[in-house]
């Protein structure tokens, strides 16, 4: 920005501040921020007038105020500069400089409460995750993830400007991006939604269709399924038969309770050790989604994935909670939703015997992490990429760690209220 630009952006700023214009905060704020700033040519009088404007438009909320005080002490800094200096109100600014340093502090104390502090390592809930594939779950997904939620969610530098202001007036401005802050990757809670969880994908596209159009290259199966039902069938022939032996069923490929799982060759190249069974006779490529594929299940209307992930932890102290990842719906898909409260498997002996025998098994239960994936009403085919969020796994307290209680039954009653 040469001076001239600049003088002819800050008259804009002005006329803006004369209008109250909403956008005028945002716009300032970028332009002191800007880097061409300091050599724009604005005289003392300029830059203390465009500071305390820019002040003023500040939201009221003490998350602001930390960029509120630093408007004000370049102001103060500037004002003994200007030919109006007035002790009085450079007194005034020093009194809102420390007013606002109070409720600063108020409020990063009320953000960040004393704790007691935590006890040592040994002390901490541990969460033992067990997998055929550990490089990858642990490692490269999520990774990918984190990749995944920032380049969706990250907020545009306009867009943080803007979470700053709140305009005095407001007129319909929709298309003006100094304005536009409502954004989810602005929420807190949103964002800790997805980046603060543990996720689950695949290293390969998979597809759940309704129809038998289009599948995937690497491997299909069908899948009867309903409510209360479901079995497996193979295409042979132009027949449909079931998956144990050759009897024909009479079903028609364009039955509603048919289900078209399939996968594609392997997308992510860098998947790290591999224990899985395959075929030797596939590529890796393609033997790996197809081992994932000859694993999948159902129950019911939902498609199983099984990830052999098994997880051990306290069940005393820790329950975990698994569910479709955040943005899961926006590909035609709905995620079971559990809460791993004890020990599972398999209703079968041979699934529990010698559990617990490795030292650091004692005391723990395990569970396991399978994907169970519907898709949704008035959807026929969804199609979910390679390294995108399938599931969300989040640790939560145990029931009997935490008791919910009435507020009112801790505080004191006024008599003089009455009942």
């Amino acid at each position: 920005m040469t001076p001239e630009e600049a003088r002819a952006h800050y008259n804009f700023l002005l006329t803006l501040c004369i209008r109250k214009a909403e956008s005028f905060g945002p716009m300032a704020f970028a332009f002191i921020k800007d880097h061409s700033y300091p050599t724009a040519g604005l005289t003392p009088e300029e830059q203390f007038n465009l500071l305390m404007a820019i002040t003023d438009a500040f939201a009221d909320e003490p998350k602001r105020y930390g960029h509120k005080l630093d408007c004000l002490h370049k102001a103060l800094e500037i004002f003994p500069k200007t030919v109006f200096y007035d002790p009085a109100v450079a007194r005034q600014i020093q009194q809102e400089i420390q007013r606002l340093t109070t409720e600063l502090d108020f409020y990063n104390a009320a953000l960040k409460p004393d704790r007691p502090k935590a006890g040592d390592a040994a002390a901490r809930q541990r969460i033992i995750v067990e997998t055929d594939m550990p490089d990858y779950f642990f490692s490269i997904a999520q990774q990918r993830a984190a990749e995944y939620y920032q380049q969706k969610y990250r907020l545009s530098k306009e867009a943080k400007i803007a979470q700053h202001f709140a305009g005095r007036t407001r007129t319909f401005e929709p298309n003006n991006p100094a304005v536009q802050k409502e954004f989810p990757g602005a929420c807190a809670p949103f964002v800790q939604a997805r980046t603060g969880a543990w996720h689950v994908m695949l290293p390969f596209d998979l597809k759940i269709s309704r129809t038998p159009d289009d599948p995937l290259d690497a491997g299909l199966r069908i899948w009867y399924a309903k409510t209360g039902y479901s079995f497996p069938l193979r295409y042979e022939m132009g027949r449909l038969v079931s998956y144990y032996d050759d009897q024909v069923l009479d079903l028609d490929m364009t039955d509603e309770h048919l289900l078209f799982v399939s996968v594609s060759p392997l997308k992510e190249q860098n998947v790290g050790a591999v224990e899985r069974a395959m075929s030797p006779e596939l590529p890796f490529d393609i033997g790996l989604p197809r081992a994932y594929l000859e694993g999948t299940n159902t129950l019911g209307p939902y498609v199983q994935v099984s990830c052999n992930i098994k997880v051990w932890f306290d069940a005393a102290s820790v329950s975990l909670l698994i569910q479709g990842a955040p943005d899961l719906h926006e590909y035609g898909l709905q995620g079971g939703a559990g809460l791993l409260t004890r020990t599972y498997a398999t209703e079968k002996t041979p699934a529990y015997a010698g559990a617990g025998a490795q030292p650091w098994q004692r005391g723990l239960s395990f569970n396991f992490i399978n994907m169970h994936l519907q898709l949704l009403p008035d959807v026929t085919a969804a199609v979910v990429p390679a390294n995108t969020p399938l599931f969300s796994f989040y640790p939560v307290l145990a029931r009997g760690q935490y008791q919910l209680e009435d507020a009112r039954s801790l505080t004191p009653r006024n008599p003089s209220h009455g009942s």
